[in-house]
């Protein structure tokens, strides 16, 4: 059974991968993308916009925890992100100080791997962090009523 990349986001550290890899899924779908990838060449972010390989892009400097915080932000309040999908070589390279940024981002996270033509998505063993860079917790929602979240934080 096929991998379903619906609804995951996808980071975008090789914009050569990250390309080869939407035209794989979606370039001759008859449905349409719901892949939103985050990276800061936002050029080529675009470009895969606009040849509807994926729903929607953000910015994100993930060497920034403020960028990987308004893009946790910006995700849980436009997209239910199923999870995120990792090019395997720039996951397994990160630093520690990337991978905790990366272990933050959803609880569901996977290494994808190109092989034969095809792709395989192997689980993170790694723990995940659950904070302030996490996009599927409501820490990463933006309140409204900010008397609301100073009493909630200081209770």
């Amino acid at each position: 059974m096929p991998f379903k990349v619906d609804n995951y986001l996808l980071i975008d550290n090789d914009s050569e991968f990250s390309r080869q890899f939407t035209e794989h899924y979606f370039g001759q779908a008859s449905t349409p993308s719901t892949l939103v990838v985050a990276g800061i060449n936002t050029r080529q972010l675009v470009k895969l916009m606009f040849d509807e390989l994926i729903k929607d892009y953000c910015y994100c400097d993930f060497n920034n925890e403020i960028s990987v915080s308004e893009l946790a932000s910006y995700l849980h309040e436009h997209h239910d992100i199923a999870g995120v999908l990792f090019n395997q070589t720039d996951y397994l390279l990160a630093d520690d100080n990337q991978r905790f940024i990366f272990n933050s981002l959803h609880s569901v996270r996977f290494l994808v791997n190109e092989i034969d033509g095809g792709y395989h998505f192997e689980p993170v063993t790694e723990q995940a962090q659950n904070n302030h860079l996490s996009c599927q917790d409501d820490i990463a929602e933006t309140p409204l009523d900010l008397n609301a979240l100073n009493e909630k934080i200081n209770s």
